[in-house]
């Protein structure tokens, strides 16, 4: 499953975008400083937007832990969605790329094979997440995950739930059921690369 993800745009330009779907952003902890990444790995800090309390159309963009402690101490960094609601602690983890890796094709290759996905159009998209609170390391999301849609099933067995942009206000109502909108992006959606 998706252990690491990419973000290189600041906070001016999450935004503007959110701001071109009528979601209006705010800052309730100011204007984080949102440094381009590559490659953002469990327990990296990432940027999240959740629901603000200005209610449907708001959104908060705030700097969270990705990943909290699970069972035995490992970090809970993914979450199956399949059959639940998430009434509560939605948000959409900003991102502009997410990587898969498989094995690698050359058996005298010894690491493996990493592959790039991003949104095809889109200069960045939205992962659909849970946050909490967690006693040991404070706020912290997880991403959840689905069976895989056409783009990813050559690459992995399940996939993160990316959005579609028109559904992003949707996951931050928990009015909104959310089995209307986690559903795998259709073929053509993701473009994909090696990249290592």
């Amino acid at each position: 499953m998706c252990n690491d993800y990419r973000l290189e745009v600041d906070a001016a330009a999450i935004a503007e975008d959110f701001e071109d779907l009528k979601i209006k952003i705010s800052f309730s902890e100011g204007v984080p400083n949102i440094q381009a990444r590559s490659d953002i790995k469990i327990t990296d800090v990432g940027a999240i937007v959740r629901t603000a309390t200005a209610g449907r159309g708001a959104g908060d963009l705030v700097q969270r832990r990705w990943s909290w402690p699970g069972p035995g101490g490992k970090p809970f960094y993914n979450f199956r969605s399949d059959g639940r609601e998430f009434a509560s602690g939605r948000c959409l983890i900003v991102a502009d790329g997410f990587y898969e890796f498989t094995k690698p094709e050359d058996p005298k290759k010894k690491l493996k094979d990493k592959w790039l996905f991003t949104k095809e159009g889109e200069p960045l998209f939205c992962i659909a997440g849970i946050w909490r609170a967690d006693p040991k390391v404070g706020e912290a999301f997880t991403m959840l995950t689905m069976e895989p849609g056409p783009d990813i099933a050559p690459y992995h067995d399940r996939q993160i739930a990316v959005l579609n942009r028109a559904d992003w206000a949707d996951w931050l109502d928990p009015s909104v059921s959310a089995r209307q909108i986690l559903k795998p992006l259709p073929a053509g959606s993701l473009r994909v690369e090696q990249v290592g």
